[in-house]
């Protein structure tokens, strides 16, 4: 008699095989990830932020100085406001349920809002205004305390009640670009400057604890957490380094594939995987274990990415650009929206386990990993690769023709980037 287990048939392997190839094959068909836009802003969009504990609100800031309040299931403007009068350079929602945000703007200064107070009254006023002496560029709430940090010519910490900072950090004579409070360690907070350094700071001692310094400096930072020991920073040189703060000799990965500088990142709430939007007018989202993107989303119309976030259920991707628009992507292109099936389910992980399994056959690999671009950004790619194989080339020259020991012990990239460390 005929031996009809699964396991035994003789074509069992070929046919797995082919279903993978289906499947990554169908994942380009449905890849369709844009799902809508956010319309009203009459300049960029330079900053975003979403509260930590609603899949409803939405903050953006524009370089108009207007600040508004969106309703992302109907795509609607609920609250705006002329917030202040230069761009808008930091939006910070205070965590847990506290129902406030504060904003802060390139015309040194910083206004804490209520949100519940905006949508009830429509208020357009402020509950309290901090004046700071030079112009901020960058703001983060305290995860624990009614408190926020400014950056600026120097990194200051306010309190809600209180007009005059409470700490005042200065690490060199250059600019301050971004700063974030740690999400578990609520006392610290890390700040990248124009100086190409990236800084850490304790509340506790009111000092500086250490400081890096890169070959480019860093526009935007943002800290992982699930994994709060790890940042990411999105450097002028087209690359994203991610450190570890109790190491930071050199970073744990250089993460590639921007053309351009990278303005932007915000990590997913899992805090496996971030989103990243920069000068090339692209938004990829990486894997924190990967070095490159695996997903490259682009518009026609879209212009330079200046903020980036993802949703507190990690299924969307929000970006802003200069061209006044807010875009929501899907965090996975093929991805169906709507409720599934418990059938749809057990198909999808089938399907998801096939392209596992073989993940490293060629023609899956090519197929899986392929990522349709504009035709500018495929030849500055192409550029830049023979750029890099040129100096590669150069340097095993110039080792192959130098006495033994001469050349001295070749350096890895990750321990090219970091210049210098200072504490």
């Amino acid at each position: 008699p005929r031996n009809t287990a699964p396991e035994l048939h003789p074509f069992a392997k070929a046919r797995e095989y082919r279903r993978a190839l289906n499947t990554v094959k169908l994942e380009k068909v449905f890849a369709k990830p844009f799902v809508g836009a956010l319309d009203g802003h009459t300049d960029g969009v330079w900053c975003s932020a979403a509260p930590h504990d609603s899949l409803v609100q939405f903050l953006s800031g524009g370089c108009n100085g207007e600040v508004r309040l969106w309703d992302l299931p109907s795509r609607k403007c609920v609250w705006s406001t002329a917030a202040h009068s230069g761009i808008v350079k930091g939006l910070s929602v205070a965590p847990h349920g506290a129902n406030f945000f504060v904003s802060a703007g390139d015309d040194s200064l910083a206004k804490l809002w209520g949100v519940q107070r905006a949508l009830t009254s429509g208020s357009g006023e402020p509950l309290a205004t901090f004046t700071g002496k030079a112009s901020f560029t960058g703001v983060d709430h305290h995860w624990a305390k009614n408190q926020f940090a400014t950056s600026s010519e120097v990194v200051e910490i306010w309190d809600h009640n209180r007009s005059e900072p409470l700490h005042s950090f200065k690490w060199g004579h250059d600019a301050t670009l971004s700063v974030r409070f740690n999400p578990a360690e609520t006392d610290l907070l890390a700040s990248t400057g124009r100086d190409r350094s990236v800084g850490l700071y304790d509340l506790r001692s009111a000092t500086p604890l250490k400081k890096v310094v890169l070959e480019a400096f860093c526009s935007a930072m943002a800290w992982n957490p699930r994994e709060p020991y790890h940042f990411v920073c999105a450097n002028e040189d087209g690359n994203l380094y991610q450190f570890d703060m109790r190491n930071l000799v050199r970073p744990t990965m250089i993460h590639k594939d921007h053309v351009g500088a990278v303005l932007s990142v915000g990590f997913s709430p899992t805090g496996k995987e971030f989103v990243s939007g920069g000068y090339d007018r692209m938004v990829r989202i990486f894997e924190t274990g990967s070095g490159r993107s695996r997903e490259v989303y682009h518009a026609k119309r879209m212009g330079r990415v200046f903020c980036t976030n993802f949703s507190q259920d990690g299924k969307f991707v929000l970006s802003g650009s200069d061209d006044t628009n807010v875009r929501i992507w899907k965090a996975r292109a093929s991805e169906a929206l709507g409720k599934k099936t418990a059938r749809e389910e057990r198909s999808l992980e089938y399907a998801e386990a096939l392209k596992s399994r073989h993940a490293h056959m060629p023609e899956v690999r090519k197929i899986d990993k392929y990522r349709q671009v504009p035709k500018v950004i495929k030849k500055m790619q192409e550029k830049q690769k023979e750029i890099r194989d040129s100096e590669r080339r150069k340097e095993a020259n110039r080792r192959r023709h130098s006495k033994p020991g001469a050349a001295g012990q070749k350096k890895p990239e990750r321990a090219q980037a970091v210049v210098a460390q200072l504490d």
